[in-house]
């Protein structure tokens, strides 16, 4: 008996070595289809992206005019020296975080509201819902600039005309000329424009919510806001990780609504405007150079802040528990 119970089990360990030998070669074949399929992009990509990069850094070590392009003399950080204790630099960076925080902030709640009606929509209306929100996100940002510039435009715009009844609005209120309504309008038509992007990344998280859970949740008589707060968001984290990167990265690197509307003035440069006036507009290019590095690794820490934040491994799924111990 006991030399039949031990041929058993040689026998199970030796099917159990043959179906790991197989599953470890055809996970070899399908990691080398992989690379041979997302290699070139992967290549492409990172010449693209980490050339200018690396150019930049390299420019920001030199003090040299685009109009002396043989003039260059090594001043290594010098140029970031300059930068960093310039208050035209430090009030462009406040300004580019108030409309990142803002604007995140306000898109992330409303593309949140308008994610839960069309994910309870009627069947039948989802597709026009869709279509109708989305209709901002189409319209290219430099003409959806130029309608909100000539809405509030104190000679064109019909704003102060038709709400002329609200308080603080009237025919004589010039939006562009003051900080706080230019930064405003500039900071609306930049909600107005991206929040259809949120609100379908959102759906797509809102989809991905078991019903199962939904419905024992409603047995044991939790309310809407608990249902929110134990069941959806945490299973959507990934959704809204995505949703709020994405967004804050755009939002860190806007141009063209201040460029358009105000051109900077009434304080509202952004990094963005202050790397392309030093560039383009006095050709300082070591400078420029150095203040692009900058915005990149604003936008690095914007990145890696998020991930810490949100403890989400996008290649492993949602840690729902919050990275509490709920990851296998």
């Amino acid at each position: 008996m006991t030399t039949t119970a031990d041929d058993s089990r040689r026998a199970r360990r030796r099917a159990t070595d043959q179906r790991r030998a197989v599953r470890s070669d055809r996970s070899r074949a399908e990691a080398r289809l992989g690379w041979l399929l997302a290699g070139p992009a992967f290549v492409i990509m990172l010449a693209v992206t980490a050339y200018p990069i690396a150019q930049a850094v390299f420019d920001s070590m030199f003090a040299f005019r685009l109009t002396a392009p043989d003039e260059r003399d090594f001043v290594f950080l010098s140029n970031y020296t300059t930068i960093f204790t310039d208050g035209v630099f430090w009030s462009a960076l406040g300004v580019t975080v108030l409309v990142t925080i803002v604007t995140v902030a306000v898109e992330l709640v409303l593309g949140f509201a308008l994610a839960l009606v069309m994910h309870r929509a009627l069947k039948r209306l989802r597709g026009l819902l869709r279509t109708a929100i989305l209709v901002p996100y189409g319209i290219i940002t430099v003409v959806s600039a130029f309608a909100w510039y000539y809405m509030f435009d104190i000679n064109s715009g019909f704003v102060n005309s038709w709400f002329g009844w609200v308080p603080g609005i009237g025919a004589e209120l010039d939006w562009f000329a003051d900080f706080g309504t230019a930064i405003t309008v500039i900071m609306a038509s930049e909600i107005w424009k991206t929040t259809p992007f949120i609100a379908l990344l959102l759906l797509a998280g809102l989809a991905q919510v078991p019903e199962e859970l939904l419905e024992a949740s409603r047995v044991d008589g939790a309310t809407w806001w608990q249902q929110m707060r134990r069941v959806v968001i945490p299973n959507m984290k990934a959704a809204i990780m995505v949703a709020v990167l994405f967004r804050a990265l755009d939002a860190f690197r806007i141009f063209d609504n201040v460029f358009i509307m105000t051109g900077g003035d009434a304080d509202t440069e952004v990094l963005s405007l202050l790397a392309y006036r030093t560039s383009i507009g006095r050709l300082e290019i070591g400078l420029g150079s150095a203040i692009s590095v900058v915005l990149f690794l604003c936008v690095l820490l914007i990145c890696f802040i998020a991930i810490k934040f949100f403890k989400v491994d996008l290649a492993s799924g949602t840690d729902a528990s919050g990275g509490k111990g709920g990851k296998k």
